[in-house]
C-alpha cells in the first residue's frame, strides 16, 4: 500500500479496507459479481468433473483441453467480435451470458434425463475404439458421452468468457487508475472467498444418496439443486449489472464516458515472431522456461490424480462431494496465502526463495503422490498405522499438492514472474512480456495435455503411463529449478542497473531543478 493510501485512511484501514464510504455504492455490486461469477465457476469446474471423470474417464482430459475447450475458445471468439460490433455495451453482456445460464437450466431440466437416448451404446463405442490406439479410450469416452464432454466444454468457457472477458473487461471500463489500486485487490479476495462458499453447497448437494429411496436417481437430484444455483447465481449476475448501468454509471462521481484513460497499447505477436524475440535473450528465455514448467507441471499431476479420485469416489455425487470440500480447502488456504504469506516471503526472504517454492513444493509433493500412486505395497504400512489404505492417502496428497500448487501460482508465483518485468527496457518490458504471454502461457496449458496424448497413443492408458510422467515431471520441474536460479543472478544484476539509472536520473533532474 502507498503510503499517500496510509495517510488517507490510517495504517490498518488502508491495509484491510481501503475504501471510502461513498465508494460502497460502486464496490459492492461489483463484489456481488466477483463473487457469483467464481460461485458459478466453482460449482461448474467441480461438477464438469464429476461428469467426465467418472463416465469417460480422467484420460478424457487432456483431449477435451486440446480437442475440445482450444477450438470451442476460439469459436466463441469469433462470435464475440461480430457480435460486438452490432449491438452495444450492455446487450452484449446480455447476449454473451444468457446462453451459458439457458444451457445449463436445459441440461439438467432437459438433456441430462434424455442421456440413455442421446449417448452412444457401448458396442458403437467399442467398435470406434476398435480403429483407435489402445490408450485413446479418452477420446473415445468424450464421443460416447457427447453430452458431457459439451457441459465440460462450457463450463470452461464460463471462466474465459464470463469472468476474463466480461467481468474483468466491465471492470477496466469504469474503474479509474486511482481506484484500480485498491478495488482489484479487493476483487481478487472476492473471487476466493465465493470457493469458501460454494464448497460446502456442493458438498452438501451433491452428498444425497442415503437421504434418497434407492429408486431415485441421486445424481440426477443433485444435479438440478447445482445448476438451479448456477442459473440463480447467474440471474443476481445479470441483475446486478442491469442496476449499476442505471444506478452507478449514471453518477459522475464514478464513471464518465467521456473521461478518456490512460491505456497501455497491448502489442500483439505472433508465435514466431515471439519465438524469435525470446530466443534473442537470456533473461526472457529462462522467464519462458519458468511460466511453461508451471503449467505442465500442474496437467501432469492434476490428471494422474483425477484418475486416483475417480477410483476412491467411482460414483458422480461422491466425486463432486470430494470436490466441494476440496474447493473449500482451496479458498481457505489462498485467501490465508495471499493475506499473510506472499508478499512477507518475498520482501523478507528474497526474490529467488519466492521463485523457488512453487516448483519445489510441486516437486516434494508429486513425488510423494507417484510414491504412493507406483508403489502401494510399499507404502502399506503407513496406511495401516492411519487407519486408511493406500489409494485414500494417494488422494489426500495429491489434494494437498493441487490446493498448494494453486493457492502459491496467487501468492507467490504470479508475483515473483511480474517482478522480473521491472528492470527491463521499456522494448522488452513490452514485447517481453506480449512474447512470453503467447508462448509461455500458450504452451504451459497445452503442453501437459499434448505429452499425455502422445504417451497415451504409443504406450497405453493412464495406469500404464503413470511412471513415465512422473520421471518427466522430475525433468520439467528440474528445467524450472535451472532457470530460477539462472534468472535470479541477471535478475539481481539488471535490478542494480535499473536502481542505477534510476540514481543518475534523479540526482540530474535535482541539478537541473536546482540550476
Amino acid at each position: 500500500m502507498t503510503q499517500s493510501t496510509e495517510q488517507e485512511f490510517g495504517k490498518w484501514r488502508s491495509f484491510l479496507w481501503p475504501i471510502h464510504n461513498y465508494e460502497l455504492k460502486k464496490l459492492i455490486p461489483m463484489l456481488i459479481m466477483a463473487f457469483f461469477i467464481s460461485f458459478n465457476y466453482t460449482v461448474l469446474r467441480d461438477t464438469k468433473d464429476g461428469l467426465i471423470v467418472t463416465n469417460a474417464g480422467a484420460e478424457a482430459i487432456p483431449f477435451l483441453k486440446t480437442l475440445g475447450t482450444v477450438p470451442a475458445a476460439f469459436l466463441f471468439l469469433i462470435l464475440y467480435s461480430k457480435l460486438s460490433n452490432s449491438v452495444n455495451r450492455e446487450t452484449l453482456f446480455y447476449a454473451t451470458i444468457a446462453p451459458f445460464v439457458v444451457f445449463f437450466a436445459l441440461f439438467a431440466t432437459v438433456i441430462y434425463p434424455l442421456n440413455d437416448y442421446l449417448h452412444l451404446s457401448d458396442a458403437t463405442a467399442a467398435s470406434i475404439q476398435a480403429w483407435l490406439p489402445a490408450g485413446w479410450s479418452g477420446l473415445v469416452g468424450c464421443i460416447q458421452y457427447w453430452t458431457y464432454t459439451l457441459f465440460y466444454i462450457m463450463s470452461e468457457l464460463w471462466g474465459s468468457a464470463v469472468l476474463s472477458l466480461l467481468f474483468w473487461g466491465f471492470a477496466n471500463q469504469i474503474t479509474r487508475i486511482k481506484e484500480s489500486k485498491r478495488f482489484y485487490n479487493l476483487f481478487g479476495l472476492g473471487f476466493n472467498f465465493a470457493l469458501m462458499f460454494s464448497g460446502p453447497m456442493i458438498k452438501y448437494f451433491a452428498d444425497v444418496r442415503h437421504k434418497l429411496p434407492a429408486e431415485v436417481d441421486a445424481w440426477g437430484y443433485s444435479l438440478n439443486w447445482l445448476m438451479g444455483m448456477v442459473v440463480v447465481g447467474g440471474a443476481i449476475i445479470v441483475a446486478t449489472y442491469y442496476w449499476m448501468n442505471r444506478n452507478v454509471l449514471t453518477d459522475p462521481r464514478f464513471y464518465d464516458p467521456n473521461e478518456k484513460k490512460k491505456e497501455k497499447k497491448k502489442l500483439k505477436m505472433g508465435i514466431g515472431e515471439s519465438l524469435m524475440f525470446i530466443f534473442r535473450s537470456k533473461y526472457l528465455l529462462c522467464l519462458t522456461v519458468i511460466v511453461m514448467s508451471y503449467g505442465v507441471a500442474i496437467n501432469l499431476v492434476e490428471v494422474t490424480w483425477k484418475s486416483q479420485l475417480q477410483l476412491a469416489y467411482p460414483t458422480e455425487n461422491a466425486y463432486t462431494a470430494f470436490m466441494g470440500n476440496f474447493s473449500f480447502v482451496t479458498g481457505v488456504v489462498t485467501v490465508l496465502m495471499l493475506l499473510f504469506v506472499g508478499g512477507n516471503v518475498v520482501r523478507r526472504l528474497g526474490w529467488r526463495f519466492g521463485a523457488l517454492f512453487t516448483p519445489v513444493m510441486i516437486i516434494i509433493t508429486g513425488l510423494g503422490f507417484f510414491t504412493f500412486v507406483l508403489s502401494p505395497e510399499t507404502t502399506m504400512g503407513l496406511a495401516v498405522e492411519l487407519g486408511t489404505s493406500p489409494l485414500t492417502l494417494a488422494v489426500m496428497i495429491g489434494a494437498i499438492q493441487n490446493i498448494l500448487s494453486k493457492s502459491s501460482k496467487y501468492s507467490l508465483f504470479d508475483p515473483t514472474k511480474e517482478m522480473t518485468y521491472i528492470p527491463l527496457d521499456a522494448e522488452s518490458k513490452v514485447k517481453g512480456k506480449a512474447a512470453v504471454d503467447v508462448v509461455g502461457a500458450r504452451l504451459g496449458k497445452s503442453g501437459g495435455a499434448f505429452i499425455q496424448i502422445i504417451l497415451f497413443t504409443f504406450i497405453g492408458g493412464i495406469s500404464v503411463v503413470t511412471p513415465y510422467i512422473a520421471v518427466i515431471l522430475v525433468l520439467i520441474v528440474g528445467a524450472w529449478l535451472a532457470a530460477v536460479v539462472a534468472l535470479n543472478k541477471q535478475f539481481l544484476v539488471k535490478s542494480k542497473e535499473r536502481e542505477e539509472a534510476d540514481r543518475l536520473e534523479d540526482e540530474a533532474k535535482a541539478s537541473a531543478a536546482a540550476s
